[in-house]
């Protein structure tokens, strides 16, 4: 690639953060707080020590599951909104697997994880049905999806699945210690999450990128009717998406269980499946730049706390952020359009 265009490529590149630091100083500036002082605190409230780091990577985790799952219906052109759901079914089906479990090892945590993904992915394949067979959008089918795992989470905790003698929004009894994810030394995180992680990112890269299979669902996403014709089997497809991303999506929910919190709560999933798909419009469902954009987000969503105990301003702030940051990508890829279309004379 010739040099002045590796050069305009990079000032593209960079302008998306510029942008939005440039939005995020409007926004700032009428609350009275000092916008870069803002995102000094935003960065050293989640990289500030090692403790803190420890907490990104709790956030990292499962936000990099959901992000990289999203990545397979994408391609297929399905917009998986669902994955919400799909994180609290995951969470579901894992602590059901070990609420008979006193005590317990390796084994029954393999087994849980094992159940997580089963549960996402049967919650996804629920959607992935109503778009295939019963013609129901997924963003509908998801999006309802979402309230009843959410309203099913309740149910457990104040129902079947209460505390002794009381029932509560903390959530069902913790579990044993021994059915804990190992962790970092003193950090917060878990290594076997973080390879977990890792391992869901690498399984989606080789998946679509070097496999025949992963360029079939490229072909089904952007003409069905040619890949029916070629014998691609789109509705089959489709299903497999569905399920491959929910069962990464209830993976995170299993982590969220086993790792984070030890019990089934009602936030459980802590919005990260809605956070995963800015993740995947941020980087153009791109593989590459997903970890990186997570890395930050997740850095956005620890460093957030500190601003009503520094600067007395919410910590929505750092949602307000995000979006700011998917909007300048849509802006400054729409503009780069606009001038190459008009330097070709279109």
């Amino acid at each position: 690639m010739p040099r002045n265009l590796w050069l305009e490529r990079i000032l593209w590149i960079l302008a998306a953060p510029l942008l939005a630091l440039a939005l995020t100083v409007l926004v700032a500036l009428p609350s009275g707080a000092p916008p870069l002082e803002t995102l000094r605190i935003l960065v050293l409230g989640g990289l500030g020590s090692m403790t803190k780091f420890g907490q990104v990577l709790t956030v990292f985790v499962p936000l990099m599951l959901c992000s990289a799952g999203l990545l397979i219906p994408f391609t297929a052109r399905l917009w998986n909104i669902g994955i919400e759901g799909q994180v609290v079914l995951g969470a579901i089906f894992c602590t059901g697997t070990l609420m008979p479990v006193d005590q317990g090892g390796p084994w029954h945590i393999a087994l849980a994880l094992a159940a997580g993904m089963l549960g996402g992915a049967l919650w996804a394949l629920l959607a992935g049905v109503l778009k295939t067979w019963g013609r129901v959008h997924e963003i509908f089918s998801g999006l309802g999806l979402n309230f009843v795992a959410m309203g099913l989470t309740i149910w457990l905790i104040f129902g079947p699945w209460k505390r002794p003698g009381v029932a509560s929004m903390s959530g069902t009894a913790p579990f044993d210690p021994s059915l804990w994810l190992d962790r970092m030394g003193r950090l917060a995180s878990s290594w076997t999450a973080l390879a977990l992680a890792c391992a869901g990112l690498a399984l989606v890269a080789w998946l679509l990128l070097r496999t025949q299979w992963g360029l079939g669902l490229k072909a089904v996403g952007q003409n069905p009717k040619a890949a029916r014709l070629f014998d691609l089997s789109p509705r089959r497809r489709m299903l497999q998406a569905f399920a491959l991303c929910g069962a990464l999506g209830g993976l995170a929910g299993a982590v969220q269980v086993l790792g984070v919190y030890h019990r089934l709560l009602p936030s459980i999933s802590s919005g990260y499946g809605y956070t995963a798909l800015l993740v995947g419009m941020m980087a153009s469902f791109r593989i590459l730049p997903v970890p990186f954009i997570c890395f930050f987000f997740a850095v956005l969503n620890v460093g957030s706390i500190q601003l009503p105990l520094q600067l007395n301003l919410d910590s929505s702030l750092s949602g307000v952020i995000q979006g700011l940051m998917v909007l300048s990508v849509f802006i400054t890829q729409g503009l780069r359009s606009w001038l190459i279309r008009r330097r070709e004379g279109c």
